[in-house]
């Protein structure tokens, strides 16, 4: 592996945080065990993560039957003081559209 390879391997852009509320916003049924799989964590530290955001209202736990279902508060803001007076539903929008691209909706005019 040449230097920039590794230098690349070694940082995310988004948290193990951010990578959990995104996938959840994706499949709001998805079990701690799908969570870490997907995000590439132990099942543990989904679980962890999972209460770190119900803890902080960014997702709210409703149980079915033997599963869970989360919703995302969409309304919830980004942390870093940079970012602070952002909302994440529009960081979910621009994530999950097809192409990556931002949706019609936040585009500037």
């Amino acid at each position: 592996m040449d230097e920039s390879t590794a230098r690349a391997a070694s940082w995310r852009v988004l948290t193990n945080h951010g990578n959990v509320l995104l996938f959840i916003a994706s499949e709001p049924t998805a079990r701690a065990r799908d969570i870490a799989e997907r995000v590439g964590i132990t099942e543990r530290a989904a679980q962890r993560i999972v209460a770190d955001l119900i803890a902080d209202g960014y997702l709210k736990r409703t149980k079915i039957g033997r599963r869970n279902r989360y919703e995302v508060n969409r309304r919830g803001h980004l942390r870093h003081p940079l970012f602070e007076g952002f909302e994440i539903g529009p960081l979910i929008d621009t994530i999950n559209s097809d192409d990556g691209s931002r949706p019609d909706s936040v585009k500037p005019t």
